[in-house]
């Protein structure tokens, strides 16, 4: 059996615009994309998910993988796996951002350790927040439901030089202004409460100079900002998970699956 040499290019193609977008996706999708898990992990995971998927996959462009045509198809499986991390990266931001407004209203702002994910300081208490989340986006299987979302994009949004629209991006880049909105709103009751706690002791100072009531103010407003965490942790998280929904739904539609 002899194979011609267009015939080996166009099944190396086929193989490897798949591999492109897969891989991509585990380079920037949360818990996945942290600094902690090897390379080698996610090289092998996208390996293993283009072996799985490469039989129900529909027929791939005639144009050489080394030509400009090629080249371009490339580009465009690697911005639509990024695409698709990114979006549930912008989700995770939101968790991040309410956890920082929460520890500099309480005082901890300056408690802050190396995020894994991004690879700058963050106070603990958005830590604290983030993994929680990721605990609640590994436990209700949200990264198969994305790898799943992937594998039918190759119906939906066949690969092809013209696969992801300009529209698309902007769709996108338009929805990374719910990482301060939805921040905000999930932080907003614990940030209010913190702060009438601010202003009595503002008041008591001025009433009382003499007992100092900030010498006690700050390990007051750190207690009850633990408290508060500890009690609206739920809730939180229950914030978080409709700001997956949605986040999910944007992907859903950038895919063409709805």
């Amino acid at each position: 059996m002899t194979f011609q040499e267009d015939q080996l290019l166009g099944f190396l193609a086929a193989f490897v615009w798949p591999f492109m977008r897969i891989s991509a996706m585990f380079v920037s999708i949360p818990v996945f994309s942290v600094n902690g898990v090897p390379a080698r992990l996610k090289v092998m995971l996208s390996l293993l998910i283009t072996f799985v998927i490469f039989p129900t996959l529909p027929e791939m462009p005639a144009d050489n993988l080394f030509s400009y045509q090629g080249w371009v198809v490339s580009v465009q499986q690697l911005i639509i796996g990024l695409s698709t991390g990114f979006i549930l990266q912008m989700v995770f931001s939101v968790m991040l951002f309410a956890g920082q407004s929460i520890a500099f209203s309480m005082g901890l702002g300056f408690a802050s350790m190396v995020d894994p994910a991004t690879g700058v300081q963050t106070p603990v208490v958005a830590q604290l927040l983030v993994i929680s989340s990721s605990l609640l986006f590994l436990a209700v299987d949200g990264h198969l439901l994305l790898i799943e979302m992937l594998a039918q994009s190759f119906t939906t949004l066949p690969v092809a030089v013209n696969s992801l629209e300009t529209a698309d991006l902007w769709r996108m880049i338009a929805w990374s202004s719910q990482i301060f909105a939805g921040g905000t709103l999930l932080s907003l009751p614990i940030m209010a409460t913190l702060l009438f706690v601010n202003i009595a002791f503002g008041v008591a100072s001025k009433a009382a100079p003499q007992l100092q009531p900030f010498g006690v103010g700050f390990p007051i407003t750190i207690l009850l900002g633990m408290l508060l965490i500890w009690i609206g942790l739920a809730t939180l998280l229950e914030g978080f998970s409709e700001q997956l929904h949605e986040g999910f739904l944007l992907i859903s539609q950038m895919l063409r699956l709805s």
